[in-house]
């Protein structure tokens, strides 16, 4: 059952205030709960479900210490979706991340993302190309916004997300090749990425940085063979990625 106080302490964790004081978030939909209690059941810390998502549901249900089936209208109340999907589940947010590592592999840099959904399918983009870490900058919109958690269809769990000053970051990782994806930029086909790498990926609207553009090794486009002014920077990053891990 749910009484008031679950209702408003489920309904504040819509803002991120709220989200950075529990040290909790929010994942929604039959698809990326159930991907979650397979495998991240130990994150996860109270599922508030229907009669329908439980019956069908036996094998996972049975482990659960914390489960709530309630009606829909119940659900409704809770649920930061227009039409809500059966189950939700309150998640801790990862505790590890203390220390950046980007001597490995490619890392993604974000210059003031602000669509979530943009972020939600980089995430889901980095996931995909095998990207572990993404670095935020504090005016990137927020990881665990429920926009950004549906648009990254659960990947969100699976890629370490750190918010720190850009150039703050790339002081300390100074001898890994900056990429800046600029549209007076060269070629990605014409480029041959080394690893470690960082990307920057900058604003919708503004682009990367001037003081991060200047510090970047490479400035980096997507040749244009229509019309089109500009790509979605979700769409160029995964692009980009694909030329980056071939």
């Amino acid at each position: 059952m749910l009484n008031k106080s679950d209702v408003k302490y489920i309904q504040s964790l819509a803002h991120k205030k709220y989200r950075d004081e529990s040290g909790v978030f929010i994942i929604e939909g039959v698809k990326m709960v159930d991907e979650l209690l397979n495998s991240f059941p130990e994150r996860v810390l109270e599922v508030f479900a229907t009669q329908n998502w439980t019956e069908t549901r036996q094998g996972i249900v049975k482990n659960l210490t914390q489960l709530s089936i309630i009606s829909e209208d119940a659900l409704k109340k809770i649920s930061q979706l227009i039409t809500p999907n059966e189950v939700l589940a309150l998640v801790s947010k990862p505790t590890h991340l203390d220390k950046i590592d980007l001597l490995h592999g490619i890392t993604v840099m974000l210059d003031e993302i602000q669509d979530p959904g943009n972020l939600g399918t980089i995430i889901r983009s980095c996931d995909w190309f095998g990207v572990k870490n993404i670095v935020c900058s504090p005016r990137t919109v927020d990881a665990f916004n429920t926009k950004v958690i549906q648009a990254s269809m659960g990947s969100i769990m699976r890629i370490n997300i750190f918010y720190e000053e850009l150039m703050d970051v790339i002081d300390q990782f100074k001898t890994i090749p900056l990429y800046a994806a600029e549209l007076s930029g060269q070629s990605i086909f014409d480029l041959k990425f080394t690893s470690p790498a960082i990307l920057v990926i900058g604003n919708e609207a503004r682009g990367v940085s001037p003081n991060i553009s200047l510090r970047s090794t490479h400035k980096v486009s997507i040749p244009r063979n229509g019309h089109a002014e500009s790509l979605n920077a979700a769409v160029a990053t995964s692009i980009i990625l694909s030329s980056m891990t071939k």
